[in-house]
């Protein structure tokens, strides 16, 4: 399914784009009168594809050595409601996101660090490199319940 970045990318992406309208759904129904529970779901959906796309968006960038700007840009875009598809639809239109998973070592001098052969790893091993980005995500999704939402409420 997810045999290529690109494919990744745009999945996460589209998922932040629709929990970006849940959220916002959320919210207006609490403006009018729905209990407030809804947007503490909303809310968690959100934050949870929110965190995936970023630790994707991450991925991705290492995989296919993006410069620094366009790796914070896919990241930031996540920010601002609905970005990730324009940043997504850019970064594929400008070749950013061509490519297969780099696999294989190459004559890359790139290739032969350590940070790349551990990557290389996590990407034969999908089940291993999924659960990495799961426990991740899901612990830095726990520390920001602990801190609490913004506004301190």
């Amino acid at each position: 399914m997810f045999t290529q970045p690109s494919r990744l990318y745009r999945a996460l992406a589209i998922a932040e784009g629709i929990t970006w309208t849940i959220l916002i759904a959320a919210l207006i129904a609490r403006a009018v009168g729905v209990p407030a529970i809804v947007v503490t779901i909303g809310g968690g959906i959100h934050g949870f594809v929110f965190l995936a796309y970023g630790a994707t968006a991450i991925l991705v960038a290492l995989n296919n050595r993006w410069r620094i700007g366009t790796a914070v840009l896919a990241v930031a875009s996540a920010i601002v409601p609905y970005a990730t598809i324009p940043i997504e639809i850019w970064l594929h239109r400008t070749g950013r996101l061509a490519g297969d998973w780099r696999l294989a070592e190459t004559d890359d001098p790139r290739d032969r660090t350590w940070f790349d052969r551990l990557m290389r790893w996590f990407l034969r091993r999908p089940w291993a490199l999924g659960a990495l980005i799961a426990v991740a995500v899901v612990a830095l999704y726990v520390i920001l319940l602990l801190v609490g939402p913004p506004g301190g409420k």
